[in-house]
């Protein structure tokens, strides 16, 4: 075209104006597809709700169990307890099964229940934010590609469990170290330990299940303790094929063995749970079992533990012990000064040299809340807000956080019996919740304050006769003291709570009362206690 050629104005066509999308609002969103939040799925399909989607971080379920691959990794409860009593597993090989059966259940959960078609893989929340005005929560999350997604859910239950995080611990030194670094709890199976020389560091429930083993093929093991632990022996043996064939012929039986050893785990509560008599008796028995195991004396010395039974978590193990005494096993015991180049130096002055170092230190339990904010009714962050004092009611809702349903929440924890026990409670207490929500078409129900304070003074309360708070430093505490982890009762007593969804107990916003009114979009609009 030449350049002095006369510019013809062209007149566009109108476009016809795009209507706004509307986002797709869940029921229900489900964070985790681990045990837990798989179990929620399958109530809340069980109770009608089909609208429901699951953020799963990783690129396939399992949770914990997906993860917890290291040597020897198994549960320390009885197989039978540890599965939900809506899908059991009649085919457990072993009493104390092994990690990657228990993952191939949760596997199995989602294929049976046809869970894997509202399961978003790869996508890891990042943040949740609750929207009063349209009475929904808003969850971002990041998927494979680094781009973030919004949801949108009437209500979201917080399933990612208690162990779903770890890292390598802050011991000065440790980034001057040359040999392989491998953390339990995210095993690296490229590192050979074939005849090379090891330093384990922990001696808790992850680490008596990787010593025995790494002291098979090892050249030589250093076990670095900083506190012995109660160990009781572990009576694992494989489950006789006609055994496993009466549990799948007649439930009724493979409940009834259930049952049996739900009510054994209760009855121990009596001495881990409170310091009594029975106590005492546990400690016995722990240390006739450190005395039968190992012959040397100063060894039994450095391996008796100087406070209560229950104090800590209890240890199961028929293989640690004995694993301690083999010719390329030391246990040292002096405090870790720095980590070298080349090794570890203790607080003795003794420099140990090895190829690599195995961090059983366990998890990043988030006693303050998950690794993401939430963002509740009027702007507060939750993890602002249980800074130190983590507290919620029932363990499941806070105060602030509408339609917000918690598992394994502030003072949910067990010390005797299985973890599953207490999760089923959470769930159908979730369910509960959800369920009233959607048939009585509420725009939000919110744990009313004072509620919440008067639980959580209760709780406290009786906590202070625990064996938790008997004077020795756990993970169950926080840094001041403050036990936030644990509930101080029966398993008989915190289901029996879960089973009872009182909604006077919390404040009511109903989707009536806002269309009576006609302010649908009104951030102060009015709540009110309903009768329960």
């Amino acid at each position: 075209m030449s350049p002095n050629a006369p510019v013809l104005e062209t007149v566009e066509k109108p476009k016809r104006a795009r209507r706004p999308r509307v986002p797709h609002v869940h029921t229900t969103l489900v964070i985790g597809a681990g045990f837990t939040g798989l179990g929620t799925a399958i109530k809340l399909r069980e109770a009608g709700i089909e609208d429901l989607v699951i953020l799963e971080r990783a690129d396939r379920v399992g949770g914990t169990w997906r993860d917890a691959t290291y040597p020897g990794a198994a549960c320390d409860i009885p197989s039978l307890l540890y599965s939900f009593s809506f899908a059991k597993n009649p085919q457990w090989s072993r009493a104390y099964s092994p990690s990657a059966e228990i993952c191939a259940h949760i596997e199995d959960l989602a294929e049976r229940f046809e869970l894997t078609r509202d399961i978003r893989f790869s996508t890891e929340v990042t943040k949740l934010v609750f929207d009063r005005r349209q009475a929904r929560w808003e969850v971002t999350a990041k998927g494979r590609n680094g781009r973030s997604t919004t949801y949108y859910a009437r209500t979201v239950v917080v399933a990612s469990g208690p162990l779903s995080d770890a890292s390598l611990p802050a011991i000065r030194g440790i980034d001057d170290y040359q040999g392989a670094k491998v953390l339990s709890a995210r095993w690296d199976h490229d590192v050979d330990f074939a005849g090379k020389s090891v330093a384990v560091i922990g001696t808790g429930a992850s680490a008596i299940q990787i010593i025995p083993e790494l002291v098979k093929v090892a050249g030589s093991v250093k076990v670095f303790q900083r506190t012995p632990g109660w160990v009781l022996p572990r009576l694992d043996a494989e489950t006789p094929a006609v055994l496993r064939a009466l549990f799948e012929r007649v439930p009724a039986a493979q409940q009834a063995a259930r049952t049996a050893l739900f009510l054994g785990h209760e009855a121990a509560a009596t001495g881990l749970v409170w310091d009594t008599p029975v106590t005492s008796l546990i400690q016995q028995l722990g240390k006739l079992h450190l005395r039968l195991a190992v012959k040397d004396t100063w060894l039994r010395r450095q391996l008796t533990p100087d406070f209560r039974a229950g104090c800590k978590r209890m240890l199961m193990s028929s293989d640690y012990y004995p694993a301690l005494q083999q010719d390329n096993c030391k246990l040292i015991t002096w405090p870790i000064a720095t980590i070298t180049a080349q090794g570890l130096q203790t607080s003795d002055g003794l420099q140990h040299q090895v190829d690599a170092i195995v961090f059983a230190t366990g998890y990043d339990v988030h006693l303050e809340g998950p690794p993401y904010p939430i963002v509740g009714l009027d702007g507060q962050t939750l993890q602002d807000e249980w800074a130190g004092h983590p507290q919620a009611y029932k363990s499941a809702s806070a105060h602030g956080y509408p339609n917000l349903f918690f598992t394994c929440g502030p003072n949910s924890g067990p010390g005797h019996n299985s973890l599953l026990v207490y999760v089923q409670g959470q769930i159908d207490y979730a369910v509960s919740g959800i369920r009233r929500i959607v048939e009585d078409d509420l725009r939000w129900i919110d744990v009313r304050k004072d509620v919440q304070d008067g639980y959580n003074a209760s709780i406290q309360k009786r906590l202070q006769s625990t064996t938790w708070m008997s004077g020795c430093t756990s993970w169950y505490l926080t840094a001041d003291g403050f036990n936030a982890s644990m509930y101080p009762g029966f398993a008989t007593q915190y289901l029996r709570q879960m089973q009872d969804f009182r909604i006077r107990d919390y404040e009511v916003a109903s989707q009536a009362a806002a269309r009576l009114w006609n302010i649908p979009a009104d951030p102060a609009m009015p709540t009110g206690q309903v009768a329960g």
